[in-house]
């Protein structure tokens, strides 16, 4: 995982409540992360619905309707 000169201010935005990532506040690790796995990440995401780990690309356009 790179170093990232933002991770402490994107550490402050981040709604991620899955505590062992180790992806957290590395945005572009995060997002290439997700991709791969066909999901969105945490930030796409009210908290609500964050919570639940269900960070599909259906359940986001869900939420869009």
């Amino acid at each position: 995982m790179a170093d990232c000169i933002n991770k402490q201010a994107n550490l402050a935005r981040c709604n991620c409540t899955y505590e062992p990532c180790s992806r957290k506040g590395v945005c572009c690790d995060c997002i290439q992360y997700h991709k791969r796995m066909g999901e969105l990440p945490a930030c796409f995401f009210p908290d609500d619905v964050e919570r639940t780990y269900d960070r599909s690309i259906q359940r986001f356009i869900d939420l869009h309707r």
